[in-house]
């Protein structure tokens, strides 16, 4: 009896041992609980910060640079001219990179903590995943200035898909994003002004490496393949920018049309030579300006529901 009474007893007693032990393994410390509402703990990683600001500094300086020393004698533009096609809108519109540089400069300082809440809501994580690509991007960019420059085309134009690649994941990232009024301003507006930009650029890259290697254009007359390339166009930018409904996207893709149109009417460029280029790119650019206004005024919901754009996605 006083050994079944012992042993009852220090099952007890070790019972209670134990129970304090597992409260404790369950509770937040006082150091935990500072840790998760501490602002600092919510800022990007040096390492981020450092390679996207670098990537992007180099990426400006060498863009400046190409065309004020110029590099290799010649001005971006001049190396342009020297590919001609019915599709390269007027030297004047490239005048966007410099809003594009601006935009991306203002979300380089932004993934500092510079413009976060007192509140310290960031999008810590969404900059983390986002920087890698962005400094990708900005290598390529840098890359592409050289390749350009040297007459390397090609290369130019897988420079080119190299950046498309970047600013498409980038842009998924950001549209799977919750993000605020300020995030929307920073992060949003210069990745989607650019990935608009970009999908013009490449294919505007394309073109100009087929020009680059003579091709025949598979015996079609050069105003059809330019009136047939618009269309194309067209729709890309067009499914882009309803499947993702960002209508900041068809901003610049609407820039870029009235530049080729520029060109087409223009003394310094084709003169209106080619009419038919010129009524088609009216009604694009009509489109487009209806997309963007639907899209900017429209109930989103409602948009989702379209059965076409349920299977775009």
């Amino acid at each position: 009896m006083e050994e079944n009474l012992e042993g009852k007893i220090e099952k007890n007693s070790e019972a209670n041992l134990e129970t304090p032990v597992e409260i404790e393994s369950t509770a937040e410390t006082p150091g935990e609980i500072h840790s998760q509402n501490n602002p600092e703990n919510n800022s990007v990683s040096t390492f981020t910060k450092v390679h996207t600001t670098v990537s992007f500094i180099v990426m400006v300086l060498i863009n400046f640079l190409a065309n004020t020393i110029p590099l290799n004698k010649m001005t971006t533009g001049e190396i342009s001219d020297l590919y001609p096609n019915l599709f390269a809108p007027a030297g004047m519109t490239f005048s966007i990179w410099r809003i594009i540089y601006l935009l991306l400069g203002a979300y380089t300082i932004y993934q500092f903590g510079i413009f976060k809440k007192k509140d310290g809501v960031f999008s810590k994580n969404l900059i983390e995943h986002l920087g890698i690509f962005f400094s990708i991007s900005s290598i390529a960019n840098t890359a592409w200035i050289f390749a350009w420059h040297y007459h390397a085309i090609g290369m130019s134009l897988v420079l080119t898909a190299v950046i498309l690649a970047c600013l498409i994941y980038i842009n998924i990232k950001i549209r799977k994003a919750n993000l605020e009024t300020l995030e929307k301003l920073f992060i949003k507006l210069p990745f989607s002004i650019y990935f608009g930009w970009i999908t013009i650029t490449a294919i505007a890259n394309t073109i100009a490496f087929l020009s680059s290697i003579g091709w025949n254009r598979f015996g079609i007359s050069e105003p059809l393949w330019t009136s047939l390339v618009l269309i194309f166009t067209l729709l890309i930018c067009g499914i882009i920018t309803f499947k993702n409904q960002d209508f900041i996207y068809g901003l610049p893709v609407i820039w870029a049309f009235i530049g080729i149109l520029i060109r087409h009417t223009s003394e310094n460029g084709f003169e209106g030579k080619y009419p038919g280029i010129i009524i088609l790119l009216i009604v694009i650019i009509i489109l487009l300006l209806i997309t963007d206004v639907y899209i900017l005024v429209s109930d989103k919901e409602k948009l989702k529901s379209f059965k076409l754009f349920k299977r775009l996605k």
